[in-house]
């Protein structure tokens, strides 16, 4: 009795913790989606907020919210594009490294430029502008050129498959097309002519097949009539019935 309990005993500890681990699983699950979703609602009013500044700040503190839309703009696509390109193509792989590389200028970049927009010093912002914004173009370029290069890539890769497909199916069309059309206006091959008649040989006639003559035989019947039963002598005489 003593082991049922314990087994009973262990199947719950058991069920407690796998339902504990199902439960942090999924409170993890909806914690990575809401802080994926938190992250990606901050970048939207923040890319909001700097396309504002932009257009509302003259000056440096405008041309500094100008470089972080920008740099942000393109890195933010070409790493979408090569997380896109990579899961097709492996050749992609080295490029991502080398974006996680300049992704780390790109954010070193976004950091100062970020503590430059509350700078009260306008002559020291105007005097540095040049250096950020030579920066910026620099990381920009290089970010644009491995996006453009994955899209290309991806674009000539599909332009390939489409021409050899165009190629298989003018060949296929071709092959459905041809058919041997038979030549109407062509004589048909006469047919062996029929030995001539001896004049001389007599004709057949239609042997007509004898007819048995059913009247003169007698009628048999369909079942013969059997027969009178043998006797054997161990076997009772039939008694007879009686009248009364």
């Amino acid at each position: 009795m003593e082991a049922v309990f314990a087994v009973f005993a262990l199947l719950f500890v058991l069920f407690v913790v796998l339902g504990a681990y199902a439960t942090v699983k999924v409170v993890g699950a909806a914690k990575r989606g809401v802080d994926r979703t938190i992250t990606q609602a901050r970048r939207t009013v923040e890319d909001h907020t700097l396309r504002a500044k932009s257009f509302a700040q003259p000056g440096p503190a405008g041309e500094i919210a100008q470089l972080r839309l920008s740099l942000r703009t393109s890195m933010r696509a070409t790493q979408d594009a090569l997380h896109a390109g990579a899961a097709e193509d492996e050749s992609l792989k080295e490029a991502l490294g080398l974006f996680q590389r300049l992704s780390a200028h790109g954010h070193e970049l976004d950091d100062e430029l970020r503590r430059l927009e509350s700078e009260p010093d306008r002559a020291t912002l105007t005097e540095r502008l040049p250096t950020l914004r030579e920066r910026t173009e620099r990381i920009t370029r290089s970010a644009d050129s491995l996006r453009w290069a994955a899209r290309d890539r991806a674009h000539r890769f599909a332009d390939d498959d489409l021409d050899s497909l165009s190629t298989q199916i003018d060949v296929e069309a071709g092959a459905l097309r041809h058919w041997t059309t038979s030549d109407t206006s062509a004589t048909p091959p006469p047919w062996p002519e029929a030995p001539a008649a001896d004049a001389a040989a007599p004709q057949q006639t239609r042997q007509e097949t004898p007819q048995p003559n059913t009247a003169e035989e007698p009628t048999r019947p369909a079942i013969t009539p059997p027969g009178p039963r043998p006797t054997y002598p161990w076997q009772k005489k039939p008694r007879p019935e009686s009248t009364t």
